[in-house]
């Protein structure tokens, strides 16, 4: 698959990028696709939920009633559960909800996530480019003139750049990641992956 360089102004240039149909034109694997994106999404659970069980609850242990001759049930704590401000029986309990996958599937589900953005025309590769200073306006203009203003974007640089990394962060829809650091789940996310050209060998070379 071959796409046209694009320029900081939003026009093309006389370069052109063959993508390696090994990443990019694959046949996706949905199922692939479905547990890397679980996967990350059980990663970013802090999983701090706690409830109090009827052990940690501060009230008096003395037997609230006689055992008999009340007419109803036989009760011996305030903190039971069955009492309003008593314990929670099998409450949330602090936990941690991530899980391994085998490199080969986690590898696969990124080309497959590619290889749609690619059917459906949303990728575009950007010529390699800096800010001479962190800058929000000039992000916002970078993405005026690439059309995507109105558009969730990825961007994927070749590697870390704090000048475009801290234009971008104030920007709602404007996410910019390393070639590194790319994921299935930031993939999908984005309406118009970016992709800088010196990112693509990167990429490439990480999902061969």
């Amino acid at each position: 698959m071959e796409l046209k360089v694009l320029d900081t102004k939003g026009k093309e240039t006389a370069q052109n990028v063959t993508l390696s149909d090994s990443v990019f034109g694959i046949e996706p694997n949905d199922h692939a696709i479905y547990l890397d994106v679980k996967q990350h999404l059980a990663n970013r659970r802090q999983g701090t939920h706690k409830s109090k069980q009827r052990a940690e609850i501060a009230g008096s242990t003395r037997k609230i009633k006689k055992q008999k001759g009340t007419g109803t049930a036989r009760a011996g704590s305030i903190k039971s559960p069955v009492f309003r401000g008593g314990g929670r029986v099998f409450g949330p309990q602090p936990r941690n909800y991530s899980f391994k996958l085998n490199v080969k599937l986690k590898r696969l589900a990124r080309k497959s996530a590619l290889s749609y953005k690619a059917k459906s025309d949303a990728l575009m590769v950007l010529e390699d480019f800096n800010f001479e200073q962190p800058k929000t306006k000039e992000f916002l203009s970078l993405l005026s003139n690439l059309k995507v203003d109105q558009q969730k974007v990825l961007l994927v640089l070749n590697e870390n750049n704090d000048n475009i990394y801290l234009s971008s962060r104030n920007i709602k829809n404007a996410k910019v990641i390393t070639a590194d650091t790319l994921n299935t789940y930031d993939v999908l996310h984005a309406n118009k992956v970016i992709l800088s050209k010196s990112s693509i060998e990167v990429i490439e070379k990480i999902l061969n």
